[in-house]
């Protein structure tokens, strides 16, 4: 399982990949779940991944298939040799055609010189749902999208886990996987978390408040980041927060 952690600078890069971080994902924590860098954030921190280190985009909850097919075209990535993901949201505007939506993006992004790959993303605390798990991945898939991220949308330090229980989260997984989608989880996961996600046959799972002091509004820290992988590998959840809250911030952990 690969360990996503969400950047919002060029300088949290280093601690993330020194702390085992598999994929960099570009994310401003101020402006929500999915909320984007600046394009010239988004250059700084592209230049700072070495090119053979997947790296993730967040471009939040686009209102239109022309809207996010514009913002693709513009998104100033650089070539490289591992893939580059695109978390795209989805909002009550583009509910009626989600097929055609994420198809717009497909398309935007086959024709961007890096090509990146699209990943659809529902929110497990949506209240009331725009739609269900089933109609998000059934049109990803129809789509032709690479992914699908279940997170929470609403960052109160209540984890994923308060939302969706393990054989829920389990099922979305296997149906996501027989849609032959890859598939991550996230949503304010600290080390307990992702012990638990380990075991459920997810590709990624991604992270952020707990990877750094004070917070998602914090800085990343790689021995944060180091006790996360081990969760991920192995190491009791339990013994890896204690092992957190000594190595520096009780900060909440929301992602």
């Amino acid at each position: 399982m690969q360990l996503l952690v969400s950047v919002r600078d060029p300088d949290e890069v280093d601690a993330a990949l020194e702390g085992g971080a598999d994929i960099i994902d570009a994310k401003e924590p101020a402006h929500g779940a999915l909320g984007a860098v600046t394009p010239d954030r988004l250059r700084a921190i592209d230049d700072r991944v070495p090119s053979e280190v997947p790296l993730s985009v967040a471009l939040g909850e686009a209102d239109s298939g022309v809207s996010v097919a514009a913002t693709i075209a513009t998104l100033p990535l650089r070539r490289r040799h591992a893939p580059v993901y695109l978390k795209l949201g989805l909002s009550p505007d583009t509910r009626a055609d989600l097929r055609g939506f994420l198809g717009a993006a497909v398309r935007a992004a086959a024709s961007h010189p890096v090509r990146p790959r699209i990943i659809a993303v529902e929110y497990a605390d949506w209240e009331p749902r725009l739609l269900s798990p089933a109609q998000i991945r059934e049109a990803a898939a129809a789509a032709d999208a690479t992914g699908i991220l279940v997170d929470t949308a609403t960052k109160d330090g209540r984890t994923l886990f308060a939302w969706w229980s393990e054989t829920r989260l389990r099922d979305w997984i296997d149906g996501a996987h027989a849609e032959r989608l890859s598939v991550a989880v996230a949503g304010s996961l600290r080390a307990g978390e992702l012990a638990r996600v380990a075991g459920l046959g997810a590709d990624v799972a991604g992270v952020r408040g707990a990877a750094c002091t004070g917070g998602r509004s914090g800085a990343v820290q790689a021995d944060r980041v180091r006790l996360l992988r081990a969760a991920l590998t192995g190491e009791s959840g339990a013994a890896a927060n204690r092992q957190i809250s000594h190595a520096g911030g009780r900060g909440r952990t929301d992602s």
